[in-house]
């Protein structure tokens, strides 16, 4: 019996979009079948992604055509706005397409973007496809670690989450995310427009409390910008004495008063230390550190391709990754892992 390859489609090939759908062309099982983007249209996708081969697939900015492929599943890979990419991700789901996307808002939009959220899940339910956004952060460090780890617990009282990261191993777009090389002024004025800041810390929180069966009454979340004190490089950015290596985004969530989950992001570049963390209070209490971090490039397209067979499987609907079975890394054929 031959294994099923499963057809995909690539949407969005950016850095990070370009890091998954290589990855996923190295996959065995996995079969590209089409790409989408709006620039280098008519370019072969093996040499966009530096894969040292042609794979006979060209960018296109034609859905239709791509829709008339019959691809199993869209990765999609375009933007953290689920406001912007609930439009790009409609066409394939009315078709019978499933969907795994990098949207940061999209990983748990059942708080912040209910009407979104209950027209993606209604209209995947009707066509029979299933709808998962994840990544690493969110998608991994800040949630379902965590939410893993409350496995072997009697009771939870609080969790803590930190996530500390050396911007300067990070690609350029993540870097200029993080306002690295920005002086205190032009930071808050970034901030003001919201482009400096990591997404997903409410998604993570909300993801958390959903599992756990807490109800979130307040939220809050803070922005600062973590001055550099001595000169540094990345090879992108060089950040000078004073200017803004990196952020440091804080939130707090409380139910009936009471903080019950704490997330500490810190993204800079220079820091001393990339690790992140996980502290359960309640019985028994317990923390967890992992040293070095999870590289958050790497982390970040591996979830996205190994989801690929558990959204697949996964019942109709858009679901989060606390309603998938665990999502692990395999080296056979991944259209082995579809029943």
């Amino acid at each position: 019996m031959v294994a099923k390859r499963i057809r995909f489609v690539h949407m969005g090939f950016g850095p990070m979009g370009a890091m998954v759908c290589k990855l996923a062309c190295e996959k065995n099982g996995l079969e590209l079948v089409a790409a989408l983007e709006m620039v280098n249209l008519g370019k072969d996708v093996g040499e966009v992604v530096n894969l040292g081969k042609k794979l006979g697939v060209l960018l296109s900015n034609d859905v239709n055509a791509t829709l008339a492929k019959k691809p199993d599943i869209l990765v999609n890979t375009t933007m953290s706005s689920l406001a912007r990419v609930k439009d790009q991700l409609i066409p394939f789901i009315k078709a019978g397409v499933n969907v795994v996307s990098t949207c940061e808002e999209l990983s748990y939009p059942w708080e912040t973007a209910p009407k979104i959220a209950t027209e993606l899940d209604t209209l995947a339910k009707r066509h029979k496809v299933t709808v998962l956004g994840t990544g690493v952060n969110p998608g991994f460090t800040m949630d379902t670690f965590p939410i893993v780890m409350t496995g072997v617990s009697q009771k939870v009282e609080h969790i803590e989450v930190a996530r500390i990261q050396d911007g300067g191993s990070r690609r350029l777009p993540f870097q200029k995310k993080i306002g690295a090389g920005c002086t205190p002024a032009e930071f808050a004025d970034l901030k003001k427009k919201g482009t400096v800041r990591h997404v997903g810390l409410r998604q993570s929180a909300d993801m958390i409390a959903a599992a756990i069966g807490w109800k979130i009454d307040e939220y809050s979340e803070t922005i600062d910008p973590i001055i550099a004190k001595t000169s540094v490089s990345s090879g992108f950015i060089t950040v000078r004495v004073g200017q803004v290596a990196g952020v440091e985004q804080i939130a707090i969530a409380r139910m009936k008063s009471k903080e019950i989950i704490k997330m500490v992001f810190q993204a800079y570049l220079g820091a001393p230390e990339s690790y992140d963390a996980v502290r359960l209070t309640g019985v028994p209490s317990m923390e967890v550190v992992i040293k070095g971090g999870t590289p958050g490039d790497i982390a970040t397209a591996s979830m996205a391709v190994n989801a690929i067979p558990r959204v697949v499987n996964a019942p109709p609907g858009l679901i989060t990754m606390k309603d998938l079975p665990p999502v692990h890394v395999y080296s056979g054929n991944y259209g082995a892992l579809v029943s």
